[in-house]
């Protein structure tokens, strides 16, 4: 590979979800040729410079026949709302889902967090992070809660 060629990595969490650090313009015919037909942006606009920014690279995904979502996230906003929200945006995707954040990891964290409210075991959840190389155990007791309150509802 020359130096254009792309560097972007991206880690399966499921089949249909993959998570990945910040995205590049020049990623997208990579992320196109690995069948993605929906991106969710985890990251908020104000972490990231006029390139990255939500609504430049929607607009290339677009011209690409990829699907772009917004949800941005910090850890202090990942409410029950924003939870469903993304895993509707996975759920409901015809095709291979990628989410990106700046290391990936808020993308699995809500990612995790939708699976045990929705009735998802803890240590499954766990175990498919960790496999993905996001390793969310110091998370355990954050996601019991969320699967406890899912059996409730």
């Amino acid at each position: 590979m020359d130096s254009e060629s792309l560097v972007m990595t991206f880690s399966y969490i499921n089949e249909k979800y993959a998570v990945s650090p910040q995205l590049e313009i020049k990623d997208l015919p990579a992320i196109t040729a690995a069948g993605f037909t929906r991106i969710i942006c985890n990251r908020p606009d104000e972490e990231v410079a006029e390139p990255q920014k939500a609504q430049v690279f929607r607009l290339e995904a677009e011209k690409v026949g990829i699907e772009f979502f917004e949800l941005p996230l910090v850890y202090g906003n990942m409410t029950p709302t924003k939870v469903n929200e993304q895993r509707t945006l996975i759920e409901q995707a015809n095709g291979s889902v990628l989410a990106y954040c700046a290391s990936g990891t808020r993308s699995t964290v809500i990612w995790a967090l939708g699976e045990a409210a929705s009735g998802i075991e803890v240590s499954e959840t766990l175990s498919a992070t960790q496999r993905a190389g996001y390793d969310l155990t110091k998370m355990r007791e954050t996601l019991q809660c969320a699967f406890d309150a899912g059996q409730k509802s």
